[in-house]
């Protein structure tokens, strides 16, 4: 069997510019957009076994005066492909589809002050192979940075919010109120590696959702880096035959607005 893994490169996305009248106006500007423009991975293998996996991000971040607007987008699609023996001894090649799952934020922040900000959130995913298909949330918050060190810095987000849950097992709609919290850390081992960790934590009455990535990314210039990722996914209230937890494992290309 051979195996072929190859990662392709985000979609490049650039700020607008204005005009300036002259060089040095232009070089004064500074971009309100942060964050990482884009992050995608692709893996194939073929030969006794064909398998097929991709998965993508977008993740932007705009800074207006007092305010801070944000956005996250991930992607996640994975197939199969197997041999089907008939009654007859016949073969036919079957490809099924093994993970299909994406989720969207967004958020705004109103500063105010040095790292205090009131926060408000959505978040949706939709994930056919969980016992919750779909999951809507909107929360408030308080966010404040926690740790504010030369090489590491902590962030938090906690607040009140509702949540509104598709149960695939038993196709109902449960709707209900859930605390929400949201940890970020960021390590600088070096000048161009840097270790990162988001914590999200939905609790509520008849579920707590619980979704931690961790990522070690070193810069290959001052826009494009490698980064390997971990991610791991917990549901307290799932069907017998589904696992609490779900993991991840992925090695990306990725964009970052400097």
């Amino acid at each position: 069997m051979s195996l072929r893994v190859s990662l392709l490169l985000p979609l490049l996305l650039a700020a607008p510019l204005a005009w300036a009248d002259d060089a040095s106006d232009l070089a004064a500007m500074t971009s309100p957009w942060s964050g990482s423009g884009g992050e995608l991975g692709f893996a194939s293998a073929h030969g006794n076994s064909t398998t097929e996996s991709f998965n993508g991000r977008l993740k932007l971040r705009y800074t207006d005066d007092d305010w801070i607007h944000s956005m996250d987008l991930f992607g996640l699609r994975s197939s199969a492909e197997y041999t089907e023996t008939s009654d007859d001894g016949s073969t036919t090649r079957k490809r099924q589809t093994t993970a299909n799952r994406y989720t969207g934020s967004a958020g705004s922040a109103l500063q105010l002050g040095e790292h205090r900000q009131l926060t408000a959130t959505v978040r949706y995913e939709s994930d056919d192979f969980a016992t919750y298909d779909r999951q809507a949330s909107f929360g408030l918050g308080y966010g404040t940075r926690l740790i504010d060190g030369e090489r590491l810095i902590l962030d938090t987000q906690i607040g009140p919010g509702v949540r509104r849950s598709h149960n695939a097992d038993t196709d109902e709609d449960r709707t209900g109120l859930i605390g929400r919290g949201l940890f970020d850390l960021k390590y600088a081992l070096t000048e161009n590696t840097e270790l990162v960790n988001s914590l999200l934590v939905e609790s509520g009455s008849y579920n707590t959702f619980a979704q931690n990535d961790f990522g070690v990314s070193v810069s290959m210039n001052k826009h494009f880096a490698l980064k390997a990722g971990w991610q791991a996914r917990h549901n307290s209230d799932v069907a017998e035959d589904k696992r609490k937890t779900d993991t991840l494992t992925t090695m990306n290309v990725v964009y970052s607005f400097k």
